[in-house]
């Protein structure tokens, strides 16, 4: 026990103080990206529990934590709009142009000013690649190529409706910002006394493609405009370091801890400035009251920077999973919330998969009612 505490808080530890020396002050930086069907019906707990090829991204110790082959091809994706930004920008390219009183005036800027809200921003996440895991006795290995992107829509400066070339107009611009991490990585892990604690890492080389651009209201058409108006990337290489630790004190009881880009791989940005990975540290825990079911929990330990100015992120995530004749079918529910971001609800989510021999489909998704904020994915894979 000793030992697994030692090796969990020099990983937290070092990433502390790496944050305090190197926190970006003229960077941008990214939020913590929910990849995989599981994690995300289980409302995006995966640090204390994934222990198939997916722990390259979520906990390279998970790999050490069971003694299987793993292939694995999945793509989740999650959007979140703060404050009715798409629905504000559809009324705006619906709005008649060609009156010009003041009244008219006066009703777009009405509409201008929804945007012109503190918070009001649009944050989308991705992930998509191919994921291996094999293992040779106590050590395993990890193998992945993937892609991650987040972005952020914001308006820099508040917006004002004028009239320009006889027709009603908008002074000022939103702003696009987005970055691809698109990497090859490879994971080793190690397990000690029969798997009860398990250490790993991940070197990523990380091709970033920066993107920065500044985008009219008028044409920015929600969701649609939001992906489409990025502009051309700046491409720069960099390399990431990931490194995790699990505990087990007991057969129904883990618990896991990652830092993720711990030496803060930085990137070009379109214009000048950088784009940087900060470190991201996330905990989680996983109770098995019998062997079918799991409950888990993650947290964020520290907030993470986004690429949306003033945001952070710092997500809570509680899950649940019930595996029914011998995990033919697996049942997964849960919820999260983002407790740095106070226009944040707390976004339920369900999940399924079902397992055919080595063959397994995943699904899972999550939706917030309140402000419109969506996640799924889907994988398939090999285990044996």
């Amino acid at each position: 026990m000793r030992t697994a505490t030692i090796a969990i808080g020099i990983v937290i530890l070092v990433v502390l103080v790496a944050r305090e020396v190197l926190s970006p002050t003229s960077v941008l930086a990214v939020e913590f990206t929910i990849v995989g069907p599981r994690a995300v019906g289980m409302g995006g707990a995966g640090v204390a529990v994934t222990t198939d090829a997916l722990a390259t991204y979520w906990n390279p110790a998970g790999l050490a934590m069971s003694q299987t082959i793993d292939i694995r091809v999945q793509g989740s994706g999650q959007i979140v709009d703060r404050l009715g930004v798409a629905d504000t920008l559809n009324d705006i390219n619906n709005f008649d142009r060609s009156d010009t009183t003041p009244a008219n005036q006066a009703r777009l800027q009405s509409l201008l000013n929804r945007i012109n809200r503190p918070g009001a921003t649009v944050s989308a996440m991705g992930a998509a690649g191919l994921y291996l895991k094999g293992y040779w006795g106590d050590h395993a290995f990890g193998f992945t190529l993937s892609d991650v992107a987040t972005g952020g829509l914001f308006t820099p400066t508040p917006l004002t409706a004028g009239v320009s070339g006889g027709q009603l107009a908008v002074n000022g611009q939103m702003a696009v910002r987005g970055l691809e991490a698109r990497q090859a990585g490879f994971s080793y892990a190690f397990s000690f006394f029969d798997r009860s604690i398990a250490i790993g890492a991940t070197a990523k080389i990380i091709q970033g493609a920066a993107y920065s651009n500044q985008v009219a209201v008028f044409g920015s058409e929600g969701d649609a405009g939001f992906t489409g108006d990025f502009g051309k990337a700046k491409i720069s290489t960099a390399l990431g370091i990931d490194v995790g630790a699990i505990y087990r004190p007991f057969s129904w009881l883990r618990f896991g801890v990652v830092a993720k880009d711990i030496n803060e791989p930085t990137f070009d940005a379109p214009g000048g400035g950088e784009f940087k990975l900060t470190p991201q540290i996330r905990g989680g825990v996983a109770v098995n009251p019998y062997s079918s079911l799991t409950l888990t929990f993650d947290s964020d330990i520290t907030p993470n920077y986004t690429l949306v100015p003033g945001l952070k992120s710092r997500v809570l995530s509680l899950g649940v999973e019930q595996t029914i004749l011998s995990q033919f079918i697996s049942l997964r529910a849960g919820a999260l919330k983002n407790v740095e971001d106070t226009n944040s609800a707390v976004t339920p989510t369900a999940g399924l998969g079902i397992r055919f021999f080595a063959l397994r489909v995943d699904i899972g998704g999550g939706y917030d009612f309140r402000e419109r904020g969506a996640l799924a994915s889907g994988s398939v894979s090999l285990t044996f």
